[in-house]
């Protein structure tokens, strides 16, 4: 059996390895940054800050920043205006009306043609959007007037509206490829000056405040220039070890906000020994995920058995667990005839982060207890997310970051949603799931709709696309001169376009 206080001695090591190091360089010189701009940090670089081609979490985070986009979401996951208000004509047919005057970053006005610009080049194949796929029940946009458009379906959907959170570009800017740099903005922010690999400094409009997104893509970097002042906030990314030393140290806050962020395991269905639904089976039987959420992540999740939370309206709450059986998980392997002689053998990419490197240490040494020998390959962030992307893996550890909507199904695990118009990176292919989710979107009803995205996620319970793990917590460590900042459960940096800062003592 896999020693749980293996993990938690790890976790103390590591936690004392820190000290010593912050007790070395306490004394090494602070090179504040200046007092009127507030430093956030970021563990790895946005891949792009064009909202038609963020996927990433980084990348979509700073686009909410910069695009607004016509609706959002509350609490509980349900559309409520933003940009927009909506009102439902029909079944199939929205009419939507710019919320007041608004304008981009260049002081030109927002118009519904921009609007319409902006989510006709998401549809535009030759754009080759990855977000595409969601808004294939689009059938037509038709312009009224510059302060109303409306949006026509091919089958009626009552949560359209809550598609609609792209941010809306210029429409001039729209229909052209992707750029390094992003368009002019509609959002709270603007670009400061242009972006560089390590630094993305935006000014908000309103008063000039200027944040500065600085990626430091070591932890104990990280951990460091926050204890001593050089970066105001970082949120998520830590070890938790890492947090409980920060929240000694003086101006500095801790906070958490329970999370949607689905951590999961993704198999390569197309090729190699994980297209056996027993392997992946074997696989998910022999993680212990509480152990893991117990010593390593020290409580900051709770265990997921699908990719929405529970408490969604399309969630599957009464999915049994995923139980920790290697017994059976040995038994299994077994009878597909790997025994010790001739054990299973896989790779599995992961990021560089360590926390992520610690868990697929574990995760190697509880495979290796029912015989699969994993062989762990590790890169930086851009260099793990293209191998995913393009389908080269045979087991990835990843997580879906600020799922709203379930047109998540369909993005991810419908048979025709591979990339790059989907996210089905496995090639998870299945009639009956294709099934579910055409009758989920078709259904006019909350409650049937409901009905069919919790038949299709016991289907990806016992399919094991996924090996689902758990939803992590946010963790917010902020200095306390930044005044006023929260997130939300998609870990979402919205709130600073409201901080205040304090000078510093």
């Amino acid at each position: 059996m896999w020693n749980r206080s293996r993990c938690l001695n790890a976790a103390k090591t590591t936690l004392t390895r820190l000290a010593t190091l912050l007790l070395l360089t306490a004394l090494a010189a602070c090179v504040r940054p200046p007092d009127q701009v507030a430093q956030v940090g970021l563990a790895s670089a946005p891949i792009t800050l064009d909202p038609r081609y963020a996927t990433d979490a980084t990348s979509w985070r700073l686009c909410r920043l910069l695009f607004e986009a016509p609706a959002g979401f509350d609490a509980a996951f349900m559309p409520i205006p933003a940009l927009m208000s909506w009102e439902q004509l029909g079944p199939r047919r929205y009419r939507f009306s710019l919320a007041g005057e608004h304008h981009f970053s260049d002081g030109t006005r927002v118009t519904t043609a921009d609007v319409a610009a902006t989510y006709r080049a998401v549809l535009d194949a030759t754009l080759a959007s990855p977000h595409r796929a969601s808004l294939v029940n689009l059938a037509h946009i038709e312009i009224l007037d510059a302060n109303r458009l409306e949006f026509s379906l091919h089958q009626p959907d009552p949560l359209f509206p809550g598609l609609l959170v792209i941010g809306v570009m210029p429409a001039a800017a729209a229909g052209l490829p992707a750029t390094a740099m992003p368009s002019v903005g509609s959002g709270p922010f603007v670009l400061a000056a242009p972006p560089s690999p390590k630094r993305y400094a935006l000014q908000r409009l309103r008063d000039g405040q200027r944040v500065d997104f600085v990626v430091v893509e070591n932890e104990t970097t990280r951990v460091l220039k926050l204890a001593r002042g050089e970066l105001d906030l970082v949120q998520g990314n830590l070890a938790p070890e890492n947090v409980a030393w920060l929240a000694r140290q003086p101006e500095i806050a801790v906070s958490r906000q329970a999370g949607s962020t689905f951590s999961y395991l993704g198999f390569n269905l197309a090729t190699g020994p994980t297209q056996a639904i027993e392997v992946r089976q074997a696989i998910a039987l022999a993680i212990d995920r509480a152990a893991i959420v117990d010593h390593v992540l020290r409580g900051q999740a709770r265990l997921a058995e699908a990719i929405l939370v529970p408490e969604h309206w399309a969630g599957a709450p009464a999915l049994a667990p995923l139980p920790h059986d290697p017994a059976r998980s040995r038994a299994l392997l077994s009878a597909m005839g790997y025994q010790p002689s001739k054990p299973l053998r896989l790779s599995y990419k992961t990021s560089s982060d360590p926390l992520r490197l610690r868990i697929a240490a574990i995760l190697q040494a509880q495979l290796a207890q029912v015989g699969i020998q994993m062989d762990i390959q590790s890169y930086d962030w851009g260099t793990f997310y293209a191998d995913i992307k393009a389908g080269r893996f045979a087991v990835y550890g990843l997580s879906w970051v600020g799922l709203q909507l379930p047109d998540i199904f369909r993005y991810a695990f419908r048979s025709d949603s591979l990339p790059p118009a989907g996210a089905n990176r496995g090639h998870y292919a299945s009639a009956t799931a294709d099934a579910l989710i055409d009758a989920a979107q078709a259904s006019p009803e909350l409650a049937a709709r409901a009905a069919r995205y919790r038949e299709l996620q016991d289907l990806l319970a016992r399919d094991l696309p996924y090996v689902p793990l758990w939803y992590e917590d946010f963790m917010v460590v902020q200095r306390t001169r930044l005044v006023g900042y929260q997130t939300n459960a998609s870990g979402d940096f919205d709130g600073l376009a409201t901080v205040t800062l304090r000078p510093s003592p």
